[in-house]
């Protein structure tokens, strides 16, 4: 049995913040476990192998939701990363932090020291913003966020056609006012992806006082009493036990930190004793307020002649893209999940943007992705327009199967079960097709491959949403913070778990409400906050 100060579960986005952040004090013993293994392939860093590990069980747990009433029963694949670095090893690169009144809403919530003005010196502080002189935007930090390596003929067009609709092309759509068109900001340094891995864990790792363990996996936090002591895990086939003379610190994201806490006796107690489990303490919100963000695709076929990426990864145009990148670390292969974001308002009544888009001038070989999950090209040209709803109404859950800590969860997503949320998803394909119709983009545009132009009323479009749209891999709210008096909170504005001591958790999984963008940047400024809360609880500690 091994003693530490603290033990982290999870190397993801917020697990590597916190390792290198607690570290910093050397008198401090700090313990990561991650149940996948190291960062070392290349498809990690080479940003757009992307497209490989999203689909690559080494480095991702791929999970499987259960079959989903609101999307005709399918079943989807929600990635996670499985790897140090987490998710930030295997996402689309994107850096969007979210709306002020994101966070403005959570203190409203009675969630006191996390309004926008609270989180925003931690999404400073971790960022290394390359471009000078962007008011609002950090310098120095270990996050790097970058522009993309080369503008595109088709995404210049799409800003343009945007600009026509009436939407103004900001240079920063991290600043105070989101909506907008833009190139995407993209966390890369020097072409490589710039994980949470690579930015915290790589100028930690070589502390002697933080042990890092891969192909860990946690079984259950051990207690005595209400008060966690420790993790226990499996290792190469061994169950071994770490004690935390601290803290216990789940940061396994929106899947995993409800599971563990599960399986440790905290949740929902009828639950917990159907699968042999003594309750430590009740918290019937644990796996509960699951969001995610649903995305769907207006999919466009572009003129023989028209510039796509689908060109660039065959023959000798990739060749060449491959040599650009090894001399030049530009072009193809630097490329991210999208490169045009846009952020709307699809009802005139809305104070802020309520649907985001990831455009990217190229086209999936949707029969090859249905069929065995590659994300291969087509050989044509082609054009995606991809609007998802910033803050679905829709709940769904997270909850374990059995008692088994090697079991996946039963996750239940629950896409457009709210009506609210179904009339988004229909406001951005509409919106879409007026972005194709524009001038600027028009010229480029042979015709339209889905939804089709025989999906024209309110129903069939809602009816396409429903049969191909799916996850862009933002899970939150399954440990949420609530406020005093919540029943269905879960940790406190501290991020400590309810009804025990010594056990918090510091992830996606504690927003209350997700945020109206992509979750990455957002939840290492979490961890980023959280270090700072736990360091001062043990201020004078010996």
């Amino acid at each position: 049995m091994s003693t530490y100060d603290y033990i982290i579960v999870g190397a993801g986005s917020a697990g590597c913040v916190l390792a290198n952040r607690l570290s910093e004090d050397p008198s401090v013993k700090v313990l990561l476990l991650e149940a996948g293994g190291k960062d070392t392939s290349p498809m990690i860093h080479i940003p757009v192998g992307y497209a490989r590990t999203l689909k690559d069980p080494k480095v991702n747990w791929l999970y499987e939701t259960e079959p989903d009433p609101g999307t005709n029963d399918r079943v989807h694949t929600w990635p996670r990363g499985k790897v140090l670095g987490g998710s930030s090893s295997i996402n689309g690169l994107l850096y969007i932090r979210g709306q002020r009144q994101d966070y403005d809403g959570w203190a409203q919530m009675g969630l006191r020291g996390w309004s926008y003005d609270d989180i925003h010196p931690y999404f400073l502080r971790s960022q290394n913003q390359e471009r000078d002189g962007v008011e609002g935007h950090g310098k120095g930090g270990p996050l790097n966020v970058s522009d993309v390596t080369e503008a595109h003929p088709v995404s210049n067009a799409v800003i343009e056609a945007g600009q026509q609709l009436g939407l103004e092309h900001r240079a920063d759509l991290n600043g105070e006012d989101q909506e907008g068109i833009a190139y995407y900001q993209l966390t890369v340094k020097n072409g490589r992806r710039c994980s949470a891995a690579v930015a915290y864990l790589n100028p930690a790792k070589n502390r002697s006082n933080l042990t890092i363990e891969t192909h860990a996996l946690a079984a259950r936090v051990t207690f005595d009493g209400t008060r966690a002591t420790g993790v226990e895990y499996t290792q190469k086939g061994k169950t071994h036990t770490a004690t935390a003379k601290r803290e216990v610190l789940l940061s396994g994201g929106a899947i995993n930190s409800p599971q563990l806490l599960e399986l440790s006796g905290i949740g929902n107690p009828e639950r917990l004793k159907e699968h042999g489990i003594e309750t430590v303490s009740a918290l019937p919100g644990v796996g509960e307020n699951l969001q995610d963000h649903f995305v769907i695709g207006n999919r466009y076929r572009m003129k023989a002649n028209a510039p796509s990426v689908n060109q660039q990864s065959r023959g000798l145009s990739l060749i060449g893209e491959v040599f650009k990148y090894l001399f030049q670390r530009k072009g193809l292969l630097t490329l991210s999940a999208a490169h045009i974001a846009a952020f709307i308002k699809t009802r005139p009544e809305l104070a802020t943007p309520d649907v985001q888009y990831h455009i990217l001038p190229a086209t999936m070989d949707m029969q090859k992705m249905t069929e065995s999950g590659d994300m291969e090209l087509e050989k044509q040209p082609g054009i995606t327009i991809a609007p998802c709803q910033l803050r679905p109404e829709s709940r769904g859950s997270v909850h374990i199967r059995s008692a088994k800590h090697d079991a996946h969860p039963a996750i239940v997503p629950n896409y457009l079960a709210d009506p609210l949320d179904q009339q988004a998803a229909i406001a951005g394909l509409r919106w879409a097709r007026e972005l194709a119709k524009q001038t600027a983009l028009a010229k480029y545009i042979d015709h339209e491959m889905q939804p089709g132009l025989d999906v024209q009323t309110d129903e069939d479009l809602l009816a396409y949403a429903r049969e191909t749209g799916g996850t862009i891999y933002h899970p939150v709210g399954t440990c949420k913070m609530g406020a005093e008096g919540d029943p269905m909170g879960v940790v406190d504005n501290q991020l400590r778990v309810r009804g025990v001591t010594g056990l918090r958790v510091v992830d996606a999984s504690v927003m209350p409400r997700l945020v109206s963008g992509n979750t990455n940047a957002p939840t290492i400024a979490i961890a980023e906050k959280a270090s700072d809360m736990i360091k001062a609880d043990y201020v004078g500690a010996a």
